[in-house]
């Protein structure tokens, strides 16, 4: 079978990688011109672990990656009021965690299939026609072609989700947040190894110091406007931060100033992608999503990559072990991941709230709990359900 996918973030060269070692043929198509590398800094754990383990990937995952010591909160002059240690993460994934950007992870994914999958950068689906036997795929510059199956990996704002199941404003639930991140070189102060935040009511800044002399910035605001802004609109989005932030303590001033020379400029709103695998949302036909296209817990979340290795992962095994029947394969992805990944999504919806509190006595109280998480055994208590996955992932030879 040939099979065509739609994105090259983290589930597509997942499932690319999967799906060549079961002896698919694989094209990946891209709409950026070149792979996205960089990004904001997600932490890294669980089940997605395991996958990456088994990917052969940990080894460069630990180098790239940053074994973060604190996370500290700081008031409008720069004191400490708040944070906690971060090995309690480490102690309770049995040391298997670690913080690295997210464009590096994908990098990482990519390079093991490298050569491996054609790969289409600077292109995008539009249209997609399904027959009994194929798909016919129209691009926006290249001929059309057929394949034998789609499948969606191309993210929150998925073209082929739109294409084959509808308008994207049917599945999206808008969290009423929206993110900001960018890449800046020299940047002063640098405090190694540990995520400094500056929260205040309904707002939050962070910073986070990497390699290379590089700091990298996250924006989490309050917004009731889902569409106030563009998505492509970078100078819009810069003003709306400014505007937010621009009476901000801390660092804020001299952040937005440092925001003109930012590399890998990323905006969006804080979403969830709502469709429900036990009515067969996920799959249409021969094409299939998978990753934020099919089920994004949201920024928030924490865990969106990891949940998109191990998504891909169980989609290859099962079109592997169906043996050509999609049908039965994509039934099989749905069932063992559906529930697993709707209870992530149910979870992610209590996150917000520490990220930017919607009262002075919500953020006083969020302060008093991280506190707290200095106290081992309070730490434990808090954090062992959240880093547990519960998931038995299938072998599949």
């Amino acid at each position: 079978m040939n099979l065509l996918i739609s994105g090259a973030g983290i589930a597509g060269p997942t499932l690319a990688y999967w799906l060549t070692r079961y002896g698919f043929e694989v094209t990946i198509v891209e709409k950026a011109p070149r792979l996205r590398t960089g990004g904001y800094i997600i932490d890294f754990w669980g089940a997605g672990f395991e996958i990456a383990d088994r990917m052969g990937l940990l080894p460069e995952v630990r180098r790239k990656g940053y074994a973060v010591q604190e996370v500290r909160v700081v008031n409008r002059k720069g004191e400490k009021v708040s944070g906690f240690p971060v090995d309690v993460f480490v102690r309770l994934t049995h040391d298997r965690y670690v913080s690295l950007p997210r464009g590096d992870l994908a990098e990482i994914i990519f390079n093991k299939i490298a050569g491996q999958v054609e790969t289409v950068f600077g292109d995008s689906v539009t249209g997609i026609e399904q027959t009994g036997n194929s798909v016919r795929v129209s691009f926006e510059h290249r001929p059309m072609r057929e394949f034998d199956l789609v499948i969606g990996a191309d993210g929150l704002h998925s073209r082929v989700r739109e294409l084959a199941f509808g308008p994207e404003h049917q599945f999206e639930k808008y969290l009423g947040y929206k993110v900001a991140a960018f890449v800046v070189d020299a940047y002063r102060p640098r405090d190694e190894l540990v995520y400094m935040m500056h929260t205040e009511v309904k707002q939050q800044v962070s910073r986070f110091s990497m390699r290379g002399d590089q700091t990298v910035f996250l924006f989490i605001f309050a917004d009731d406007a889902a569409d106030e802004v563009a998505t492509d609109d970078i100078a819009a989005q810069k003003r709306l931060l400014r505007e937010r932030f621009g009476n901000s303590g801390w660092e804020c001033p001299q952040i937005l100033d440092a925001m003109d020379a930012a590399r890998d400029f990323y905006f969006d709103r804080v979403s969830q992608i709502r469709m429900h695998p036990q009515q067969g949302l996920w799959t249409r036909g021969r094409v299939s999503l998978v990753g934020d296209a099919a089920f994004c817990p949201s920024f928030l979340a924490g865990e969106g990559s990891a949940l998109a290795m191990v998504a891909a992962y169980i989609l290859a095994g099962e079109l592997y072990r169906a043996k050509g029947d999609h049908a039965a394969a994509f039934a099989s992805y749905q069932e063992q991941f559906g529930s697993f990944v709707l209870a992530k999504q149910k979870a992610a919806l209590g996150f917000a709230g520490s990220f930017a509190p919607n009262s002075a006595f919500s953020l006083f109280l969020r302060n008093q709990v991280m506190n707290f998480l200095t106290v081992r055994w309070i730490a434990n208590f808090i954090f062992r359900r959240g880093l547990a996955d519960r998931i038995t992932l299938p072998e599949y030879g």
